[in-house]
């Protein structure tokens, strides 16, 4: 310290923010800060803390052991050296990482708080170091930022405080580093790797250490932080200099560049760092000898020549040395770059060259790094260069000075050489590297999970090799994106490192692999290191009893300390006699006393040595006592210290600072040709470690770098799942799973086989190509074999990595816990869910329901294959994502809850069902939808999206919706249905209140006969098109309904056959009443949507003016008035039927439906109304006849079948009346109109029509329909001919009605047993038959019209409708008039 210059300061001093510091000891007590909590960093090594806690033995006074000071502070000063670049890494992040070299700040520099915000004052101090402030005339540069400094000295001062500090800690620890360097250096006899190992890796650290603090420093603005400081205390204390001004600027000045501050400060120690080297020589050469060490072995657990042997001792002691080889290779950078002269050395240039090829960088601490051959050619090619120069002079003999020359030239132009071949090969060099580790590592794990016996053994091996994977997985992360420069003026170019090489993740999951069976056979390692030492005492006592040792004068410490050591040694515990895994022992002090003693003996001071043992003990021909102590202390640490030796060799954890370059090449490789899902387990379990790289000198790093080691595995596990679901989604798609069940379908297979019908009988018979479609088994073929291996390969992944991540422990990063399994399941029922959803529509529109069903159905399976390798429920799961995409709130007949206003509705079935009502009940798309009854489904004359309507309409298709989304999706689009339907009757309801009085004018005439009134009523009613085209929807969506509940249904009958069988045997024996009780009620609307009622529609209309309260006005008793004006519509004109479809062109035969549906269910909610009315004004007394219930229903019953029987009178009344020669083409569709309404209403008998329109008539119509007359175009579309039968043909009489066989009405359908033509003969005979006199002779039983049917042929390829001229030419020129029914 400048004691001249605190006593002349000595008022300021106490101002000054150094001056406490200055004036503290250089002692422990000042570095505190930079040792942490634990007074070691943790960034220190296992062995570097073991020698702090080791050197406390040695006595807290130089007076008591000079030496066992010196190492403390060895291993100590080593551990402040991490503290300070902590630091100064935290500095640098604070700046934005600066240039101060080219004097390149950015605006995080300068906002970071640190420096005053003034550039320009800033920049020019630290340009014009070392001037003095007071020579630049700062006032004048920059004014403004002159006052403003000097405003606020005292905050700039305080920010900067911190950080001068660690300036000075840097220039204090030059000192006390180089003291304890040269100290050493001085004292210790040998620091061979052979004799004193410990020692010399205790030196050595500190040597490296104080070089990497001193190389770091020039990172930091060093110059401008003194200087904008000093200018600041000038400022404020009265333009007198800080403390230390002056011997700082001395440092940093001799310090600048940093290299040449270090050469000349460790000139004196580098013949003794030359020594180091040169003996460490040989084991860089045999670790950098791929084919040596896979040749001889010395990863091998066995003999690579004598497999049979199972253990290899044959370098045991070159193995070991393999551990520190890392060490070795920094040990060779740091130190001929700051000793450049050892060089020279013969055997130096090859140990130099084979380093320096093979790196391009020189790690300073965590990610920091210069570059290596940039530093070499700066600042040891010149000192090189200068020898080359002085040996030429001829200052020495001829003979040293050519020898000396030659050498200089050689190290010259390796030098200039080995950059470009570093560029070239240094990532071959460790990739072939890198290929052998896996292999050994590898065949290291699948040997020791097999003879686990033989890990103990083996395990100096095993650190060895995990030390190297260590050192070539950060090497291969160094040097990513790293860019060098071939020659100081050529351009930059960046280095080549493949970012997809697979054996980062094979050397990771064997090194994971290898540390795991430590730790599973942790008991055994300890047992047998326990067995060693145990044998050791044996060997020590008897070589302390040899001749030679008898004869030294061992004074009575030293020998005091042996018979220490072998005192430890006889008092360990036996492992045969107790449970190993529970033995506690703690070697700490044999440890301890052995480092006492070789303290003693390596000092120059000392009267017994190392070489007096060595040569008084080696002389028995075994090992020497210094070896077998050696020996005895890296075993004992294999007792207590297992798990620290274990992280300092295979801890990955400074692979925090490449986090990134590693989710990159992670996500390159794991998924890659030659990538491995077991991999991902090493991947992830890196990340455990990574909280350990923060240091204590910096308390904010802990929580950055847990939270960024937690972002690290989500990171990865999101990359994982992604790879999952890739997996998954390859296998379900039409290349994998798809291609397997590809089937041709129905139109495929009649187009190939047309094609082969035309080609010659060679190419009929390899018919393989020619279509444009693959046939089935089209993957057998050699040319489609890859297609199966891709298959192959991906169920092998997927089946691997889900066994993988189902067996991978949980992933602990601070207080987080990451379970693999939860992770997967999730990932697969989310990918389902998103599957789900995505294939519920095509390109086009919706997706057809049955081809939906198969695609979930192979997802399904492929869930399953992955089920198999994992502990987890994965099918209740998929169960729980159908249920959640198929729920849309309680169903309303079966549950009685609300659905809570936050309750999640499936968003498949919204979609599914909002397609439906939107394309095919609205057709908002104009595609002309129209219900085909004898099918069963709904056509359209264009495709609805992507389909034409029968494919998604069909009743297989509806059943497979059921099957998709079970009752929930059935109500659900049932409510949706209702919802519509309701909206139409309130339609109707409108159009009765509005046309209310017109409506009683016309059921007066028509009641009166008046015709001329009627007709001059009906013109007045408002709307009558839209009311018809409103009750035609509501007819489609009774049709429709009609047909999910027959589906709905059916999948009931497959899945659930006895509920089936209950509902139908139930809803026979239900009670008939009006009202109904509420349970009777849901019990029926239950069997209707099961498809078992006996009468769908009119049990669902009346459910829905229930809901709505419908049909409350008097009005409704018009409705049979407002449906008989239909037959005045304009829509009749343009109505043709088809018997193809047995429907009409235009869905008039849905009006039927709704006409009848809705007759039946507003007299039932009347009638309800009524009975309610009359029960509130008798109080609820019923009279003692019969069930009040009962009657009520006969009478709903009565009531509606004479609303229809008026229904039909007023129709038929006006059809016939407004029939004539010049207006009759709408005559045959009202009458057909007619019939079929008596078809579908069960309430509406056949002779009901009989009394209004003889059945001759329409016998006659329904024969010109059938019949094969050329002259009358036949409304005939594709289906088959046996697919058209004639509705009104299924009647046994036009007067009574054979029994069913069961109470439900015939919907739809007839027994084609009815339909059997007559002869021609037969036919025109009734064409001239008089008319008036069929009405009234008509009496006869079934019509046979089986021989006339036959003959009826398919109009092929016809897609019209009968939309031509009447088909009643008898009618056309009829003599009699018109014919009058009263």
């Amino acid at each position: 310290m400048a004691k001249s210059r605190q006593k002349s300061s000595n008022q300021d001093s106490s101002l000054s923010p150094t001056a406490a510091r200055s004036r503290e000891s250089d002692g422990p007590s000042r570095w505190a800060d930079y040792l942490g909590t634990d007074s070691a960093s943790p960034l220190s090594s296992t062995s570097s803390r073991n020698f702090v806690h080791d050197g406390q033995s040695q006595g807290t006074t130089p007076s008591q052991s000079h030496k066992g000071l010196n190492v403390q502070w060895v291993v100590q000063l080593t551990d402040v050296a991490d503290g300070l670049m902590a630091k100064m890494y935290r500095l640098n992040q604070l700046l934005d990482y600066p240039d101060p070299i080219n004097h390149v700040f950015s605006d995080g520099f300068w906002k970071a708080g640190v420096f005053p915000n003034h550039p320009r004052i800033c920049v020019l101090l630290s340009k014009k170091f070392p001037e003095h402030f007071s020579k630049l005339q700062l006032e004048r540069i920059d004014k403004i930022a002159w006052d403003s400094m000097q405003d606020h000295a005292e905050l700039h001062l305080q920010s900067l405080e911190p950080w001068v500090q660690l300036l000075l800690d840097l220039m204090v620890f030059r000192e006390q580093a180089l003291r304890l360097i040269l100290d050493l250096s001085s004292t210790v006899i040998t620091l061979l790797p052979h004799q004193n190992s410990l020692i010399l890796h205790a030196f050595m650290d500190l040597f490296c250490s104080f070089v990497r603090v001193n190389l770091f420093s020039e990172k930091m603005p060093r110059k401008m932080l003194l200087q904008t400081y000093n200018l600041l205390h000038a400022m404020s204390r009265n333009e007198r200099d800080c403390d230390l001004y002056h011997r700082l600027v001395q440092f940093i000045d001799s310090y600048d560049p940093p290299v040449k501050g270090l050469q000349e400060d460790l000139n004196f120690v580098s013949p003794r760092i030359g020594e180091v080297l040169e003996a460490v020589g040989p084991i860089i050469f045999l670790s950098t000898d791929t084919k040596k060490l896979r040749n001889e072995g010395f990863l091998s657990p066995y003999h690579p020549r004598y497999p049979d042997i199972l253990t290899n001792s044959a370098h045991p002691l070159r193995a070991q040395d393999l551990a520190n080889v890392t060490a070795y290779r920094e040990w060779v950078l740091f130190g001929y770059l700051v000793c450049p002269d050892e060089l020279r050395r013969v055997t130096s240039i090859d140990i130099a060259l084979v380093v320096l090829k093979e790196n391009l960088v020189l790690t300073l601490f965590r990610d920091e790094y210069v570059l290596l051959h940039e530093e070499y050619q700066l600042y040891v090619l010149p000192r090189i260069l200068e020898s080359k120069k002085m040996a030429k002079s001829g200052r020495t003999k001829q003979k040293e000075a050519d020898m000396e020359y030659n050498v200089a030239k050689q190290v010259e132009k390796m030098i200039s050489e080995v950059h470009e071949q570093a560029i070239l090969s240094c990532d071959a060099i460790h990739r072939e590297r890198r290929i052998l580790l896996k292999q050994e590592i590898g065949r290291m794990v699948l040997f020791f999970t097999d003879q686990p016996s033989l890990l103990a053994p083996n395990i100096q091996m095993v650190f060895s090799a995990l030390a190297l994977a260590q050192c070539e997985v950060i090497w291969y992360f160094q040097h990513v994106g790293v860019a060098s420069s071939k020659s100081r003026t050529a351009r930059v170019v960046p280095v080549d490192i493949d970012p997809n090489d697979p054996t980062i993740g094979f050397l990771l999951d064997g090194m994971d692999h290898l540390c795991c069976l430590v730790r599973k056979y942790i008991a055994a390692i300890r047992g047998y290191s326990l067995s060693y030492l145990s044998s050791c005492a044996g060997r020590i006592r008897f070589l302390l009893g040899t001749p030679g040792m008898v004869a030294l004068d061992i004074d009575a410490s030293l020998k005091g300390l042996f018979q220490q050591i072998v005192h430890h040694f006889e008092n360990l515990p036996k492992p045969q006699s107790e449970n190993i895994s529970a033995i506690t022992c703690d070697l700490s002090d044999f440890r301890k006393d052995w480092l006492s003693i070789l303290l003693m003996v390596t000092s120059s001071r000392s009267s017994i040595n190392i070489r007096h043992l060595e040569k008084a003990t080696v002389s028995t021909g075994k090992e020497g006592l210094l070896s077998e102590g050696n020996a005895a202390y890296n075993w004992s640490r294999c007792v207590d210290e297992l798990e620290s030796l274990l992280s300092k060799h295979g801890s990955l954890r400074k692979l925090y600072f490449y986090h990134q370059h590693l989710t990159a090449v992670f996500r390159n490789t794991m998924f890659g040709p030659e990538g491995r899902p077991q991999h991902c387990c090493a991947w992830l379990g890196i990340a455990s470690s990574f909280p350990e790289c923060a240091s204590p000198v910096v308390p904010e790093e802990v929580t950055k770098f847990g939270r960024d080691a937690v972002l690290y595995v989500e990171s990865l596990i999101e990359s994982i799942m992604g790879g999952l679901e890739g997996l998954i989604n390859i296998l379900d798609s039409e290349g994998g799973f798809g291609a397997l069940e590809n089937q041709l379908l129905p139109e495929q297979a009649a187009s190939y086989l047309n094609y082969a019908s035309r080609v010659s009988i060679p190419s009929y018979k390899s018919p393989k190509g020619t279509p444009g479609f693959p046939l089935p088994g089209h993957e057998s073929f050699p040319e489609n074999n890859s297609s199966i291996k891709m298959l192959e390969a991906a169920m092998q992944r997927l089946t691997n990595l889900c066994s993988v991540l189902n067996d991978m422990e949980p992933i602990c990063v601070l207080n987080h816990v990451f379970v693999l399994r939860e992770y997967m399941r999730e990932c697969i029922l989310g990918n389902f869910r998103r599957r789900l959803l995505g294939v519920l529509k095509t390109d086009n529109d919706l997706q057809r329901p049955s081809v939906l069903e198969s695609l979930i159905r192979r997802h399904v399976s492929i869930v399953h294959l992955a089920e198999q390798h994992i502990s987890m429920d994965i099918t209740q799961g998929i169960r729980e994502v159908l249920l959640s995409e198929a729920f849309s709130g309680p169903v309303s007949s079966l549950h009685l809850f609300e659905k809570p206003t936050d309750q999640h509705t499936g968003s498949a079935t919204e979609s599914v069902c909002n397609w439906y009502i939107e394309n095919i009940i609205k057709d908002v798309s104009g595609a002309g939808i129209l219900f085909v009854p004898i099918h069963k489904c709904f056509r359209s004359t264009r495709p609805v999206g992507g389909y034409f309507a029968e494919s998604v309409t069909d009743l297989s298709e509806l059943q497979a919706f059921v099957r998709i989304f079970g009752g929930y999706g059935v109500d659900r689009l049932d409510r949706m249905l209702k919802e519509h339907t309701a909206a139409l009757l309130n339609c109707i309801d409108t159009s009765l209140r509005s046309n209310r009085d017109v409506l009683e004018a016309v059921a007066t005439s028509l009641h009166a006969g008046d015709r001329i009134e009627r007709e001059a009523s009906m013109k007045q009613i408002i709307d009558l098109e839209t009311v018809i085209d409103f009750c035609i929807q509501a007819g489609l969506a009774l049709a429709f309904d009609r047909l999910l509940s027959e589906a709905s249904g059916a999948i009931l009958e497959e899945g659930a056959p006895l509920i089936h069988s209950l509902l139908t045997g139930v809803v026979k024996h239900l009670p008939d009443g009006v009202p109904e009780k509420e349970e009777i009620k849901r019990m029926r609307t239950v069997a209707n949507t099961a498809g078992v009622a006996s009468d769908h529609d009119s049990i669902w209309v009346r459910s829905i003016l229930e809901d709505v309260g419908g049909a409350s006005d008097g009005s409704w008793s018009l409705l049979p008035y407002l449906f008989a004006t239909f037959m005045t519509s304009n829509i009749w004109s343009t109505t043709a039927f088809n018997v193809d479809t047995e429907g009409f062109s235009n869905n008039i035969h849905c009006l039927a439906r709704c006409i009848s549906a809705v007759i039946a269910g507003s007299e039932f909610v009347r009638l309800e109304r009524e009975h309610q009315h009359r029960q509130s004004l008798t109080n609820g007394h019923a009279s003692n006849g019969m069930d009040p219930e009962l009657s009520s229903h006969m009478s709903a019953e009565a009531s509606i079948k004479s609303t229809l029987q008026l229904f039909v009178k007023l129709s038929a009344e006006i059809i016939l009346e407004s029939w004539s020669e010049t207006h009759r083409s709408h005559l045959v569709a009202q009458l057909i109109f007619l019939d079929q309404l008596c078809e579908i209403s069960p309430y509406l008998p056949r002779s009901s029509l009989e009394t209004h329109v003889p059945y001759a008539i329409l016998r006659s119509v329904y024969s010109q329909y059938y019949a094969d007359t050329p002259s009358t175009p036949l409304a005939i579309l594709n289906a088959s001919p046996r697919h058209s039968p004639a509705i009104l043909l299924s009647h046994a009489s036009p007067v009574v009605r054979h029994p069913r066989e069961d109470s439900t009405p015939p919907y739809y359908g007839n027994d084609s047993g009815y339909f059997k033509g007559s002869s021609s003969h037969s036919q025109e005979h009734l064409y001239d038959a008089d008319i008036s006199s069929l009405r009234n002779t008509r009496r006869s039983g079934p019509l046979d019209y089986g021989a006339s049917r036959n003959k009826v042929k398919s109009v092929e390829g016809s897609t019209s409708g009968s939309t031509g001229p009447s088909p009643l030419p008898r009618f056309a020129v009829s003599r009699s008039g018109p014919l009058a029914y009263k």
